[in-house]
């Protein structure tokens, strides 16, 4: 298995592991995103979905490079899923936390950099 892939694998490890607390523990993990509402129900509810979303990222990044299959489609969309999330959280404004902009921008930022360095390099 290349370096690549092998770094691929991690960065899925990560996200998965963010999509499992999302899942499991969604006021607390998105406490810092969207403040005391991700508390609510119906909140836990987006909240899981997005941890859902970020668990099948993961799996399809592991799956593909393990098996050899093209790493950068799903690359792609975690990068897109970030770009989302940052949108998302400037069109929020002021509804959100004071530290929700520079910890989004922090988190998903890197993570949109790390996943185009590992498109960048995949599939060679």
């Amino acid at each position: 298995m290349t370096q690549a892939r092998q770094l691929a694998i991690a960065f899925a490890a990560a996200r998965g592991g963010f999509g499992l607390g999302l899942i499991a523990a969604p006021a607390k993990v998105a406490g810092g995103w969207i403040g005391g509402d991700a508390g609510r129900p119906a909140s836990k509810v987006a909240v899981r979905g997005l941890g859902a979303r970020d668990l099948a990222l993961a799996g399809g990044t592991v799956a593909a490079a393990l098996d050899g299959s093209a790493l950068r489609p799903w690359l792609a969309a975690a990068i897109a899923c970030d770009l989302s999330d940052i949108g998302a959280t400037l069109a929020a404004g002021d509804a959100l936390p004071e530290r929700a902009l520079p910890g989004t921008l922090a988190l998903a930022g890197l993570s949109v950099l790390a996943g185009a360095a590992l498109a960048a390099g995949a599939d060679r």
